[in-house]
Parts: C-alpha cells; sequence; structure tokens
C-alpha cells in the first residue's frame, strides 16, 4: 500500500470540519506519513496540487482535498528538527510578508535533515520589470493580453498589468534571485542554485511545478525557482 493509500484511509468516509478544526485530522495524516518508510518530503502551500509521495499541506486545505495537512507556514512547524529529506512551495512565498517569509524559511531549514535541500518557485520580480520594457518578446504580449483579459483589468498595458500582479492575490513581498539567494542564506542554507522550472538534479525534485495551471508558457515566464542545502 502506498502513502498515499495510507493517508486516504485517515480520511474515509465523511469529511468532518469539527475534526479538521480540533487538530485531529493533522495530527493522523502526520503520524500516517512519518510513519511509513523512504524518503520523507514536505510541501507547503500545496492547493490542489497534491504531490505524490509528499506531505501536502496547507493554510486552507481545500474541501476536496482530504488528504491535505493544516499548516501556517508563518508559524513554527509542528515537525522536530530534521524530519524531512526535502521541501517544497510553489508560489506561495509571495503571499506573506518578507519578515514571515524568513521565518519561513528558517523553519525549512530546522526541519530539515543535514544534506536536505528546499526547492523554492515564485514569481520574479525581474520578470514583471521587463513587461515595462521595449521589443517584448510574443509570450510577454500574450501574457499582457491574457492578464487583462483573465483578471478584468482596464485596458492593455503592462503597467496595469505589474499593479495589479503586485496587488492581487494577496500578494505582499516580490523576489527577485538575489533578494531570495540572501533570504536562502540568512536562514542558513548554501550551495544555492538557480533551476529552471521542473529540473533540478535532485530526482526527488524534478517535475513538481504546476505548469498546466496557467497557458503554456506562462508559469515559466514567471518563475525563478532556487534550491539550497542544510549544512
Amino acid at each position: 500500500m502506498t502513502i498515499t493509500d495510507r493517508l486516504k484511509g485517515v480520511v474515509r468516509g465523511p469529511f468532518n470540519r469539527t475534526y479538521r478544526r480540533l487538530g485531529l485530522l493533522d495530527a493522523r495524516l502526520r503520524s500516517v506519513y512519518l510513519t511509513q518508510p523512504g524518503e520523507r518530503k514536505l510541501h507547503l502551500g500545496c492547493g490542489t496540487n497534491l504531490l505524490t509521495g509528499w506531505l501536502n499541506t496547507d493554510l486552507e486545505p481545500h474541501r476536496s482535498a482530504r488528504t491535505t495537512m493544516h499548516l501556517d507556514a508563518t508559524r513554527r512547524f509542528p515537525f522536530k528538527d530534521g524530519t524531512f529529506d526535502y521541501v517544497f512551495s510553489e508560489h506561495m512565498i509571495e503571499h506573506i510578508s518578507y519578515a514571515d517569509g524568513a521565518r519561513m524559511l528558517s523553519e525549512c531549514y530546522r526541519v530539515l535533515r543535514p544534506g536536505g535541500t528546499v526547492r523554492i518557485s515564485t514569481p520574479d520580480l525581474r520578470f514583471l520589470i521587463a513587461l515595462a520594457g521595449e521589443h517584448l518578446t510574443t509570450v510577454q504580449e500574450s501574457y499582457i493580453k491574457w492578464a487583462t483579459d483573465a483578471f478584468v483589468l482596464p485596458y492593455a498595458d503592462a503597467v496595469v498589468v505589474i499593479n495589479n500582479f503586485v496587488r492581487d492575490w494577496g500578494h505582499r513581498f516580490i523576489y527577485d534571485v538575489p533578494t531570495l539567494r540572501t533570504a536562502l542564506e540568512r536562514a542558513g542554507f548554501t550551495e544555492i542554485t538557480q533551476y529552471e522550472l521542473n529540473r533540478s538534479d535532485a530526482v526527488a525534485l524534478r517535475g513538481l511545478e504546476n505548469e498546466a495551471r496557467m497557458p503554456a508558457g506562462f508559469l515559466r515566464l514567471e518563475t525563478m525557482t532556487l534550491e539550497g542545502t542544510k549544512r
């Protein structure tokens, strides 16, 4: 029986909000996952993108995602030091303040084993700045039109799209590569490496980003991805 099957067994039957609210469901999901053999992998801010073999967590688990554990990434994680081999987060850290992001990265460092890896994918501020430049690529032009239509902006203009992006969806802080690199270093991570979307030297960290949630090429346009290693 796979870990996914075991987790599904925890929540078989009617979904009980009280059970979730009391923390009993989350405690069982955590216990079942951590008693399984093999690599331990923590997914922060999963939304509905549930990764097989990972402990998927979210601040507000979707009602359809009954195997998702509640976790507030701005607070101390409910795990012992050195619990996980990998931690992954995609398009989540930009939804919390810089100070909360620093605490989140410190917690990622704490719960990783020595030699463990964190992978953070998040919008790149430089992608936004480039939208206001001259000689846009076809993908950039298409992105501006898509964002205008999808989010009912007044007209197709890069500055309008940029302002909407930094304020919408609860965005709090948009990083660029140097800023995120520094945040990772300040949390204690070393060997910080930038990767293309869905690529990594670690097999466990390949193919994780959910490119299908946006029109082709747009998530890749938006996103930067950094990995760091715990000493």
